[in-house]
């Protein structure tokens, strides 16, 4: 069930009654975190089960918990005190440039706000800390157990004190928080309250600009990235904008955002991160020989970013090295078990004709996808390509109409949405879905041959070889079911009629 308000804070209470204030009152606050045999199954405090298969997150979870950090005044006697040198200490410096946390210092620095609000449970400060690290952690580890966490933290820090009173930084961490479940509605009302009441609160906009991106409204990404850019100049500002130009289909801009970025990158993980960008974005031009050489050395400069693993793995596929590949993948899901990796192992394992181990895949993905929703998080745009091509089509349109419902109007909920509706047999209702994905989707091959194969459908014949080309000159192996797929449909429509 969804927990997360549906207003900002201005607006009525929401429906959930708040957290009763003894369950974070003293050694219980720290129990209801800790207790690994709890009725909700959280993992122990200490993170080490989790630790091994953490992971590096976006650059967007990079700077939450910055804004817990330097946004909310002393509190007085019930502010913590300043951490010794030290790991907590290089985790604060880190976020608070924008950078993020090396994961040993993550982890310190959540133990460390863990122990503190043990015993201070009124220091609305660190409150908000440990629910905006929290959020970082569920990213970087892909647990999404965290989330319930970071909520109940984030929310005993405005029970504490509102965000009225000056407690921003627990508003931050709700745009963080609702942005990484996906609910991109609400992420939006959170971090606008933000910027309206502190225009100058740079650390709200990465998850700000996720959510505009997530609601498909292009302009209000194009006016946050700048916005951000001149309140906080540096690299976590210049991958923004390396996204933004790469959502528009600009590659050139992209690829010269990501490479100085990764020039002033300040950190192994920053650096990594930024490396990470210009695999996928060689990757989407169709060098994959590049994208092997970005990841491995995003992987050489901080061996824990696991996300690349997965990136060079789609990569290596390209290339024919399928024994890599699959080494690649199972090492990031053994770190990193995100279900969108679950999806590409599934698939290279059907491709090679290896069918019950893709079942096994899928099996796991629908295991995960059924975790993460009682966690609050809104997969419907994965399930919903999942159930396309691998499943049930009319089950992908409901979920995909539900998502279009709430606004979630992306290129890739468009393209998505548009394939399940040809996939279930309505290649007429799919069409100008198909049409919005690559018109706004920039330069992807998916969403081309997506589009030229509803117009083929359709008998429009001109425009679909059109779109089909184009999906195999930006990226002949974009995928290894739907790359050969793309390139049969097309040896279709240029065949000479029978007769000659």
């Amino acid at each position: 069930m969804d927990v997360m308000p549906q207003q900002p804070p201005q607006s009525p209470e929401p429906s959930r009654p708040p957290l009763d204030a003894s369950d974070f009152s003293g050694a219980s606050a720290l129990s209801t975190f800790s207790d690994p045999a709890s009725r909700d199954g959280l993992p122990p405090l200490s993170l080490r089960t989790t630790l091994r298969r953490a992971a590096l997150g976006t650059v967007a979870g990079a700077v939450l918990v910055t804004g817990a950090v330097v946004t909310v005044p002393d509190d007085g006697k019930k502010a913590a005190p300043p951490p010794l040198p030290g790991p907590v200490s290089r985790a604060l410096a880190a976020t608070a440039a924008g950078s993020p946390a090396s994961l040993s210092d993550l982890t310190a620095l959540l133990g460390d706000r863990q122990q503190w609000v043990g015993t201070h449970p009124s220091d609305a400060r660190s409150w908000a800390v440990l629910g905006t690290a929290y959020v970082e952690w569920a990213r970087r580890s892909a647990d999404a157990a965290y989330y319930e966490r970071a909520e109940q933290a984030l929310k005993r820090s405005l029970d504490v004190r509102p965000g009225e009173n000056g407690n921003t930084a627990a508003w931050v961490g709700l745009t963080a928080l609702a942005s990484a479940r996906h609910d991109f509605g609400t992420a939006k009302k959170w971090g606008e309250t933000v910027r309206a009441r502190q225009p100058k609160q740079w650390t709200v906009y990465p998850a700000l600009i996720e959510a505009y991106a997530g609601l498909g409204d292009h302009k209000s990404v194009n006016t946050a990235v700048e916005r951000f850019t001149a309140l906080r100049a540096g690299a976590p500002a210049l991958m923004q904008t390396a996204r933004m130009y790469r959502d528009r289909g600009w590659r050139e801009d992209a690829l010269a955002n990501a490479q100085k970025a990764a020039d002033l990158a300040g950190t192994p993980a920053q650096k990594a991160e930024c490396l990470a960008l210009l695999g996928e974005l060689a990757w989407e031009r169709g060098e994959p020989e590049e994208a092997v050489a970005q990841h491995s050395a995003a992987l050489r400069t901080d061996r824990a970013h696991h996300p690349s693993l997965a990136g060079r793995a789609r990569a290596l596929v390209a290339l024919g090295r399928t024994d890599e590949a699959r080494r690649d993948y199972r090492a990031a899901l053994a770190y990193l078990p995100r279900p969108e990796y679950m999806l590409e192992l599934g698939e290279l394992y059907e491709s090679l004709g290896q069918d019950g181990e893709a079942a096994g895949q899928y099996a796991r993905l629908r295991e995960t996808l059924a975790q993460e929703a009682v966690q609050g998080v809104d997969n419907a745009l994965l399930r919903g390509r999942f159930e396309a091509d691998h499943g049930d089509p009319d089950t992908a349109v409901e979920l995909l109409d539900g998502e279009w419902a709430r606004q979630h109007r992306s290129a890739a909920v468009a393209d998505a949405l548009g394939w399940a509706r040809y996939r279930s047999g309505d290649p007429s209702a799919a069409l100008e879905y198909a049409a919005h994905a690559v018109d706004t989707g920039g330069q992807n091959a998916s969403y081309a041959y997506h589009l030229g194969v509803i117009q083929k459908a359709v008998r429009d014949y001109g425009p679909a070889r059109r779109n089909l080309e184009e999906a195999l000159r930006t990226n002949p192996q974009f995928s290894p079911l739907a790359g050969p797929a793309a390139q049969e449909a097309l040896d279709d429509l240029t065949a000479p009629p029978a007769g000659g």
